[in-house]
């Protein structure tokens, strides 16, 4: 009898423990639909991550919506993957880097430099966005603590029925769809855009008072060479063709140094853009912020033969294991590209 008084605690304790869990996972945004797909991707890895990746592109939307890898397995027969998301810090990059790692090793680990810029956390609405979506390990665990914003809670960040409860008031199929994985938008981490806006003119840019980046994100980039070369992945420091924000002179010298200094590369594409055919009539989908699909497209053959197949890669498309989850994605990526285009989106 003594052995069934605990029992009922233990079971009113599970259940309640479910009905958080359930109300967490119900309350938490779906980033299903509007101009919050980002949010979706993180977590989006996790149904890819038996699968092995050559090269695996991490950080903002300079990697998220700039390289196709589907146009690198179809013209040049790469595996990749882009682990992306909405302003992605230096720190959430390692961090998501260590996370990808407990999963597979790539050959290559694409890295864009565009987030050297911010020395703090920006805000709770960007952090959300990157990691409510990594699974609960001890990494995900320092990234919250590195990315809090004042007055953010970091148990809100496991426990999201804390941080999403007033959204019981607002939730709609979508939260009942999506309760237990996020939609899926991209392919294999990118996220297509298909309009085309053409260039006119940008906000003149602002003078650079301190060319030195902050000392976190820089802390964060030498841990990223450290991990990379403790685990022999090549790394590649990109800045992506994009026009804004600026990119100054004085940001470029102190990485092509800082490149030679560690033995990695760094590209920076703007220079190359005439290179590579982007047309700023009709490769950008916001005015030359960011490329859009048939921009990305004309990005990702450059970089694959200026940067990737000098490391050696293989050739996957005759490797049936490979190639297989790479048949359906084209086909859906064609079709996604073709009704945009039609639609005018």
């Amino acid at each position: 009898m003594k052995g069934r008084r605990w029992l009922a605690p233990l079971l009113a304790a599970a259940l309640a423990g479910l009905t958080i869990f359930l109300l967490g996972r119900l309350t938490r945004p779906k980033y299903a639909s509007g101009q919050t797909l980002e949010g979706s991707m993180v977590e989006n890895y996790y149904a890819h991550a038996d699968e092995e990746h050559e090269v695996l592109f991490i950080g903002d939307c300079e990697v998220y919506e700039s390289f196709s890898p589907v146009t690198l397995f179809e013209e040049f027969g790469l595996t990749s993957y882009i682990r992306g998301s909405a302003q992605q810090l230096m720190w959430q990059s390692y961090y998501l880097l260590r996370d990808t790692l407990r999963y597979e090793t790539p050959r290559a680990v694409v890295l864009t430099v565009c987030s050297l810029r911010y020395a703090e956390p920006q805000s709770e609405a960007y952090n959300r966005m990157t990691l409510d979506g990594m699974r609960l390990s001890p990494d995900k665990l320092s990234a919250v603590r590195a990315s809090l914003t004042e007055g953010e809670s970091e148990l809100g960040y496991y426990i999201p029925l804390l941080r999403y409860h007033s959204r019981v008031f607002e939730l709609t199929g979508e939260d009942l769809t999506h309760l237990f994985r996020y939609p899926e938008h991209t392919y294999n981490g990118y996220l297509m855009r298909t309009e085309a806006v053409p260039y006119t003119r940008l906000p003149a840019a602002p003078l650079l008072k301190d060319p030195a980046f902050g000392e976190k994100p820089v802390a964060y980039l030498n841990r990223i060479v450290e991990l990379c070369r403790e685990k022999g992945i090549e790394l590649i420091l990109v800045k992506s063709p994009c026009l804004y924000p600026a990119w100054y002179e004085a940001w470029d010298e102190w990485l092509e140094a800082y490149a030679r200094e560690q033995g990695v590369t760094y590209l920076n594409a703007i220079p190359h853009m005439e290179e590579m055919g982007i047309d700023l009539n009709t490769d950008t989908y916001d005015g030359g912020i960011h490329l859009n699909v048939f921009g990305a497209e004309k990005y990702t053959r450059w970089f694959a033969r200026t940067a990737l197949l000098r490391l050696g890669l293989a050739d996957q498309r005759q490797n049936e294991a490979a190639a297989a989850p790479y048949a359906a994605l084209a086909a859906r990526y064609e079709q996604e590209k073709r009704a945009k285009a039609e639609d005018g989106r």
